[in-house]
């Protein structure tokens, strides 16, 4: 059995959707289907919470009136049958309806996860009805029987396992099953969800739990790009990836995979196919135990990032000194990326700023605090670069024109990290493209 995952610009239109179909019914191998939210639902749905949680009810319900009548104008393209049309529109009627609910009952974060959980609901609901009609034979499953997370917001294999593998057994007369990304229940049994990107998360999940032969995520780019295609002219896909190496590209800014998504599928050696919907013949990229060779696959990017530097020439190098820093950051559940010191200093970076200022006040206590804003970690990533020749070289002399702030080379043999000012990082990702790839 294989999980396919197909994400929002996939199902995002009537048509995206019937080719979603063909997909899934194009061999015999059993599979789980995994749905995103139809593109744009999610950050529709976070408006409406929004709006309530404001008190805002008259935009609240404008809102929802939109999206309503977008969701009506899919259902008339999608179905065309009377039975598969008036599913359907019992589907549309019973979620707007909660929508609607929600703005006339108090605002609670409770509340917020339940808003949100209607955009996977409905896509996987709506696509049910059109399997239906196109009879394809299939089993809707609820995320909520068997995703989960515990009192830290973690899921576990094991579990999520213990209560999937008896579904399937149950529901043995089918091939397809189908189901939500992104949501799941929480230790109190509430509606929650494993955030933004979490339906990668879901398909990997649900991928080591059944020893899946496969996890194939579907999106709208043919796998996982040398440098991002966003601001580089001339990129290429990366045919092979070791888990590691995905799982750098992913954390430090390639959008096609949510960084937390390596990591199930790694742990019982799943194989990962990043593939595109819009060109299905197009290789993509895999992702394995074993990287396809050494040097430099890709660059990634990550925006957002806060620099904080702390100079203390009296403690520094005292016995603990380190360990007090990072009780800070542990204190506020704020990772750090980077870290760099010297015999009077430590710098290190975050992208999480909710506890600035407090980590700022607490930091002060230790030493002489600066913070440097706007800035981006670029990563050079690939397998053992410690041992590639003369890539320092290559690497530095393509940006000797850029004011870099900060190294991380050795932490991690499939990483070279650079810190620069944010306004740099498109100079710097067209800089690295010419000289590590050859390509303008």
């Amino acid at each position: 059995m294989k999980v396919m995952k197909f994400g929002g610009t996939s199902v995002g239109k009537p048509e995206r959707m019937m080719e979603v179909a063909r997909l899934i019914t194009a061999d015999r191998e059993s599979k789980i289907v995994v749905l995103s939210a139809l593109s744009g639902t999610t950050n529709k749905l976070v408006e409406i919470s929004t709006c309530i949680a404001q008190r805002d009810k008259a935009r609240a319900k404008t809102e929802i009136e939109l999206m309503e009548a977008h969701y009506q104008a899919f259902v008339r393209d999608l179905l065309h049958t009377e039975p598969a049309i008036a599913k359907a529109t019992e589907v549309l009627r019973e979620h707007f309806e909660f929508l609607n609910i929600a703005t006339k009952i108090s605002y609670s974060e409770a509340l917020t996860k339940d808003i949100l959980a209607q955009g996977e609901l409905l896509s996987t609901k709506l696509f049910s009805c059109y399997l239906e009609e196109q009879k394809i034979g299939h089993h809707l499953l609820s995320a909520f029987d068997f995703m989960s997370i515990d009192e830290n917001d973690e899921p576990h294999i094991s579990v999520i396992r213990s209560k999937l593998v008896p579904i399937l057994a149950d529901k043995s007369d089918s091939q397809i099953y189908l189901t939500q990304g992104y949501i799941c229940l929480n230790a109190r049994g509430e509606v929650d969800n494993l955030k933004r990107g979490g339906s990668d998360y879901s398909a990997s999940l649900i991928a080591a739990a059944i020893q899946a032969s496969v996890c194939e995520i579907w999106t709208d780019i043919d796998g996982m790009h040398n440098n991002d295609p966003r601001i580089v002219k001339t990129t290429r896909p990366v045919e092979q990836l070791s888990f590691d190496e995905a799982a750098e590209l992913a954390y430090f800014g390639a959008k096609i995979l949510h960084p937390a998504s390596i990591w199930p599928a790694q742990q019982e050696h799943i194989p990962v196919k990043l593939l595109n919907t819009l060109a299905p013949q197009a290789k993509g990229t895999l992702i394995a135990k074993s990287a396809s060779g050494q040097g430099v696959k890709a660059v990634a990017a990550k925006d957002g990032i806060v620099a904080i530097n702390i100079k203390s020439s009296r403690m520094l190098l005292a016995y603990g000194f380190l360990r007090s820093v990072f009780s800070i950051f542990e204190k506020y559940r704020t990772s750090i990326d980077m870290i760099t010191t010297s015999e009077v200093a430590v710098s290190m970076t975050i992208d999480q700023t909710g506890s600035l200022n407090q980590i700022t006040a607490e930091l002060e206590k230790l030493g002489t605090v600066s913070v440097i804003t706007n800035q981006t970690i670029v990563s050079i990533v690939g397998h053992n670069l410690i041992q590639s020749p003369n890539l320092l070289r290559d690497l530095f002399a393509g940006i000797a024109h850029i004011p870099v702030s900060m190294v991380s080379y050795g932490g991690s043999p499939h990483n070279i990290s650079l810190l620069v000012p944010a306004d740099q990082k498109h100079e710097t990702l067209q800089s690295l493209n010419r000289h590590l790839f050859g390509l303008d």
